[in-house]
């Protein structure tokens, strides 16, 4: 039968990771306004595209190459972003995972900072390695969204290299455009301690915004 990518619910302190559904989608329209100058090289739906959005993370799902999610604030119950596993690699055995990646993620600007984004990639990265027992996981960002660089880096992710001409621009104004993917991975081996950096940032998060 092989592998089958579904993410089930995860849940921390601050945050949790539901499967995405269409009763996200008016949560997700304000979290995309609420200030777009913070998204730059990083595609985030207009709030008019959202269900468009919705369905096309769906479709995708049903492919088995995704399994999208809402991040929903605990704090207010309401959906301020979005993440995925994405990209299921099996190498050595179908019934059993060896890669996936964590992508498409955004979030409103006012959950940013918050130690939010940390929370999800932890429970996002222990699920893969503690559950599925992959050997590593990856996250991609155009070469030039230093912002994202700086976020993904902050995990403990190591930078593999710069693949140019990798992937579609999502930058405003270079449609059709191609751009440079900067590469990242964590593996098994250095799980134990980006687990502990990130478990130190969600700690750090938690007490500014109390």
């Amino acid at each position: 039968m092989g592998f089958v990518l579904e993410g089930p619910v995860l849940q921390g302190a601050s945050v949790r990771l539901e499967p995405l559904e269409h009763r996200h989608a008016a949560d997700l329209a304000l979290a995309a306004e609420e200030d777009r100058d913070t998204y730059a090289y990083t595609w985030v739906p207009r709030a008019g595209e959202v269900g468009a959005y919705v369905d096309a993370q769906l479709a995708r799902a049903a492919t088995g190459r995704l399994a999208p999610y809402a991040q929903v604030s605990l704090a207010t119950g309401r959906a301020v972003g979005a993440t995925s596993y994405w990209e299921p690699r099996s190498w050595r055995d179908d019934d059993r995972l060896d890669a996936i990646e964590v992508g498409f993620t955004w979030l409103a600007r006012s959950a940013q900072g918050t130690g939010l984004n940390a929370e999800s990639k932890l429970l996002l990265f222990g699920h893969a390695f503690e559950q599925w027992g992959v050997a590593r996981v990856d996250l991609k960002t155009d070469a030039r969204n230093t912002r994202s660089r700086t976020a993904i880096e902050r995990t403990g992710a190591r930078l593999e290299g710069v693949l140019r001409n990798w992937s579609r621009s999502w930058a405003p104004g270079e449609e059709g455009r191609l751009r440079d993917s900067a590469i990242y991975s964590i593996t098994a081996g250095e799980w134990p301690e980006c687990r502990r950096r990130l478990e130190e940032r969600v700690t750090a998060g938690t007490a500014r915004t109390a």
